[in-house]
């Protein structure tokens, strides 16, 4: 069996002539209502008034768009943006005075992380629930919506794996005849794993006590896995080629490095004592 070819039109539709629908706005999308139905289900469980959820929610969507976006135009293409600052927030390009719309055709995952972990920072200043409560609970449906925001890059053709140097992998027909590794499957899959071993812990052991475990547990495997995965990963961009390191790794470090701790530290914090 060869090598599969991959030549999907990202664009589904251009509605009214101007605005594309993509697959990747779709499953991003799809991805985020999905982790919003498992902690609902949460909630729901535990008797928590959905209420707050909803509330919550509106906080995570904005701060993972805003993030993501920060974070690609901040990490991945600073020398650009930092001359064309507008183009951060707004779904064009302009070129010698001409709008064109593009949408915003870069996003980062670390960024999306950081930006969700203020906007939870936000909601808790203002509410009264404890912040590792709440921050536990999202952590078991975010892996779905990073599995799907991957499945996404793949139907953009786009964050691909470097050369498989045989006969097998994804052949990206959009841009060369080479087949690949599938870099965003391998993500896609490593992270519905992951919410399968968060969703086991929640539901069969009494981890959820242990405030901090799930986030800490979540963190550590992501970011781990991002990490090496990240070596089956061409680089997104030509500053990273002389880094012993990219970039994603880069920014995997700390957050493995905080999934540690908290795992720690919420274990130290639950030992039984001797009297």
């Amino acid at each position: 069996m060869g090598p599969i070819e991959w030549n999907i039109d990202p664009e589904i539709v251009m509605l009214f002539g101007v605005f594309p629908l993509r697959y990747y706005g779709i499953l991003f999308v799809t991805g985020l209502l999905l982790g919003y139905g498992i902690v609902k289900r949460i909630y729901i469980s535990e008797s928590v008034p959905t209420e707050n959820l909803e509330k919550l929610s509106t906080y995570l969507f904005i701060g993972i768009l805003v993030g993501a976006r920060l974070g690609h135009c901040l990490f991945y293409d600073f020398a650009y943006f930092s001359q064309h600052p507008i183009e951060i927030f707004l779904p064009f390009k302009i070129t010698d005075g001409n709008w064109h719309f593009t949408g915003f055709t870069g996003l980062a995952s670390h960024g999306g992380s950081i930006g969700a972990i203020l906007a939870i920072l936000l909601y808790y200043y203002k509410s009264n629930t404890s912040l590792l409560w709440i921050m536990d609970r999202i952590a078991i449906g975010a892996p779905i919506t990073a599995a799907f925001i991957r499945l996404g890059n793949f139907m953009n053709s786009e964050i691909y794996g470097k050369p498989t140097g045989g006969d097998f992998g994804v052949i990206f027909v959009r841009d060369d005849m080479i087949p690949r590794h599938p870099t965003q499957l391998y993500e896609a899959f490593s992270y519905l794993i992951i919410f399968g071993l968060l969703w086991y812990c929640y539901k069969k052991t009494n981890l959820i006590r242990h405030k901090g475990f799930i986030l800490g547990l979540l963190f550590a495997l992501l970011f781990s896995a991002r990490l090496l995965l990240e070596i089956f990963k061409e680089n997104q961009v030509a500053f990273e080629d002389g880094m012993a390191l990219n970039m994603g790794q880069l920014l995997s470090i700390p957050f493995i490095g905080i999934g540690i701790t908290l795992i720690m530290i919420s274990r130290m914090k639950n030992k039984p004592t001797i009297s």
